[in-house]
């Protein structure tokens, strides 16, 4: 078979892709992905916008799980946030626009239902999730059935992609421990609760976000802010740690992932911890009290497109649920408040991926079968989606006898692969641990001598024009690697 070349990015890569199909005199069998969440739906979509047929297999209804509440494709069961969305300025901002330029159908339906974040990209996450399900289901090339595909996936499906992210079925994580020898990794992720809006007390709260930052929808007052005094603060610390929480008999053995950690775990590490943490009352003005500098802030973030719902920002928890209202009334502004969700802890699990996966994301013991998502190690919604992402252009490349490399590791969506494929242990490293993308996964870039007469920068200003260098560096690479030949195996 000759060569075949085309670009990646947008329409062209489906339909060199297709082309490529129509040639064949016979059909290929389909790519099957295991869980609809974020990576899931992305690798489906991505795999079939390539031209391959795709079956999404997804538990919910018939098997539901403790964090889920719907039956949709891409469901949110933590934060609303996709976090930063500065590509300039960000690591997480900077794989959103990597993202976006190869169609990414979560970044797509994301920016099609955004809420107001300051600086952040946060959703209506029913919106969302409505969005990416009716995308997925009105897919000619895609297929979603509804069941658990308990233990190991057929012999018979030659091409699957598992990405059943931080709850994955017993039945199959066990297969999975079986298969490769090692038991997957556990740690515990809390989940955040959401306030009624009509319920929060603006006569002590006010809306702003830090430093009067705007985001992507041009609102610089999108938090409400919730200010403590001093005493209040420490009778709020003193509550947290006094009240009851959720346990679990193997608790001592599994970690929490720092990124997600509770309220009230942020708390034992010391009593000034949430307040250089979520708590920090720094670039925020109470109109109430001008001049009077909170000494702590509790901030709410807009969790769906009516403005009806506001969840707490960073408060994570494993109190009881009793406990949890009964505490967080006594913050100011949420004396009254009525909870759409408490919150509450899952357990999620992921591979040890530097050992188990080759850089097609594919398991080495049985390469049939590759992973995405939150049980590859990375963490973060976007990051995962990211992994949907790659594994389902990947994927479709194998299955259509074409050769695909993982993008460079000077763009972030590679640096991710490259961390959890062996990244990670070059650089000596202990433990593999969950991993959201960040500048140090990034090579570094040699900073470039200042010209005779240019001003000097500020270390503020250096670092920002440094971080913009590595962005502009990583979509001129990514640019690069989608318009690369594909040669036909």
């Amino acid at each position: 078979m000759g060569a075949w070349s085309f670009a990646l990015a947008g329409a062209a890569f489906p339909r060199a892709a297709l082309a490529l199909r129509r040639a064949r005199t016979m059909p290929t069998p389909p790519i099957h992905v295991i869980g609809g969440g974020l990576a899931g739906s992305e690798a489906a979509w991505q795999a079939a916008e390539a031209g391959a047929q795709v079956v999404l297999h997804e538990m919910r209804p018939i098997r539901g799980t403790d964090a889920h509440q719907t039956d949709r494709l891409a469901e949110l069961v933590c934060s609303n946030s996709f976090r930063a969305d500065d590509w300039e300025a960000n690591a997480v901002g900077l794989l959103h626009a990597e993202m976006r330029r190869l169609g990414s159908l979560v970044m797509r339906c994301a920016d099609a239902h955004q809420t107001p974040a300051g600086g952040a990209l946060a959703v209506d996450r029913d919106g969302f999730s409505h969005a990416v399900t009716r995308a997925i289901e009105a897919h000619p090339r895609i297929t979603v059935e509804r069941g658990e595909v308990a233990g190991l996936p057929p012999a018979a499906w030659t091409s699957v992609i598992v990405a059943t992210g931080p709850l994955t079925s017993p039945a199959l994580a066990e297969a999975i421990g079986t298969l490769t020898g090692e038991a997957e990794l556990s740690f515990f992720d809390a989940i955040a609760p959401i306030v009624h809006a009509e319920t929060i007390d603006m006569s002590l709260a006010w809306r702003q976000s830090r430093y009067d930052k705007a985001g992507p929808g041009g609102d610089a007052a999108a938090y409400i802010n919730c200010p403590m005094d001093k005493a209040q603060y420490e009778a709020f610390v003193d509550a947290l740690l006094d009240g009851p929480k959720s346990e679990f008999k193997d608790w001592e053995h599994v970690p929490y992932f720092d990124g997600c950690l509770p309220i009230e775990v942020m708390a034992e590490r010391g009593r000034e911890t949430l307040r250089h943490g979520p708590m920090k009352p720094v670039g925020l003005t109470n109109p109430h009290r001008p001049g009077e500098k909170p000494y702590a802030v509790v901030q709410l973030r807009q969790d769906n497109a009516l403005g009806t719902l506001w969840n707490m920002v960073g408060f994570q928890t494993k109190l009881k649920h009793g406990a949890q209202t009964e505490i967080f009334r006594t913050i100011p502004g949420l004396e009254k408040a009525l909870f759409a969700r408490l919150g509450g802890l899952h357990r999620n699990t992921f591979l040890n991926s530097p050992r188990l996966l080759d850089a097609q994301l594919r398991l080495k013991a049985e390469p049939r079968l590759r992973f995405a998502g939150q049980i590859t190690g990375v963490e973060g919604y976007v990051e995962s989606a990211a992994m949907g992402l790659l594994a389902g252009r990947l994927a479709a490349a194998e299955r259509l006898d074409l050769r695909l490399e993982a993008p460079p590791a000077t763009t972030a969506l590679g640096a991710l692969v490259r961390h959890i494929t062996g990244g990670h242990l070059a650089a000596g490293a202990g433990s593999f641990q969950p991993m959201n993308i960040n500048y140090g996964l990034l090579p570094p870039l040699d900073e470039a001598p200042r010209a005779p007469g240019a001003p000097k920068l500020g270390k503020r200003e250096r670092g920002r024009a440094k971080k913009r260098a590595i962005a502009e560096r990583s979509l001129a690479d990514l640019a690069a690697w989608t318009e690369a030949r594909l040669q036909a195996a």
